[in-house]
């Protein structure tokens, strides 16, 4: 591009995740003129979310709180009356209360990214935004189509789960759900089939298991492929103690 060309930023980048900020504000700390857009398109069950990414929305974050309330079932069933703790009996498990609690965290954290990058002076538009050409993207905001040019343009889109079509599994883009659901699900998921065998997969798994539900993990080979098959195998429960 020559000298004459007019552009709107120095520096776009489509992606509000860890990498896009990342680099949205380290661009704007160097004397960049920076725009961030971030928008997520609605999972087959419906589910969106706010700035951040996988990792604070449906990742990282919400699967250890997930994690950490699991941990405490055997304690409070098992370990805390050997240590004094009066636990009544019957004590059960409330999913809706626990959703709860993730949701207002995650929201905590994406209120704080958008503070975030206004305050790195990054400006940051919530919309879904294409390449017109190869210095111009188009987007849709307050039900008017723009246009912004920018000298350079960063994709850090991440990536979403796959769901077979419906020629290839009748019914599974209607009945299934992934990890972009599992976190904000209003009801429990109940019994469970998870689909896949690795970290993500396991992960779920292990945590729904351990918060009562009745879990089976379909294994097309072996568990966490691409990973050490040693622990691979514990994991299994084929590895010894």
């Amino acid at each position: 591009m020559n000298g004459t060309v007019e552009y709107d930023c120095d520096f776009a980048v489509i992606g509000g995740g860890s990498g896009g900020m990342a680099a949205a504000k380290e661009a704007a700390r160097l004397g960049a003129s920076v725009v961030m857009f971030d928008f997520v398109k609605p999972s087959t069950q419906g589910t969106t979310w706010g700035l951040g990414g996988t990792c604070v929305n449906v990742g990282c974050v919400p699967k250890k709180l997930m994690h950490y309330a699991a941990l405490m079932g055997p304690v409070i069933h098992w370990d805390a009356g050997k240590f004094g703790w009066k636990i009544p009996e019957g004590v059960t498990h409330d999913w809706g209360k626990l959703v709860q609690t993730v949701q207002n965290h995650v929201k905590q954290l994406n209120f704080g990214y958008k503070l975030g990058v206004k305050k790195a002076g990054v400006k940051y538009i919530n919309a879904l935004a294409s390449f017109k050409s190869p210095h111009e993207l188009a987007y849709t905001e307050g039900g008017q189509e723009k246009t912004l040019k920018a000298k350079y343009i960063l994709l850090a889109t991440g990536g979403r789960p796959s769901i077979p079509s419906a020629s290839e599994v009748p019914g599974a883009l209607e009945a299934a759900i992934t990890s972009d659901d599992i976190f904000s699900m209003k009801r429990s998921p109940g019994k469970t089939l998870v689909v896949g065998a690795s970290y993500i997969a396991l992960e779920t798994a292990g945590f729904l298991n351990e918060l009562g539900f009745d879990v089976t993990v379909a294994v097309r080979s072996i568990l966490l492929r691409g990973f050490d098959q040693q622990c691979a195998e514990k994991v299994g429960g084929g590895g010894g103690g």
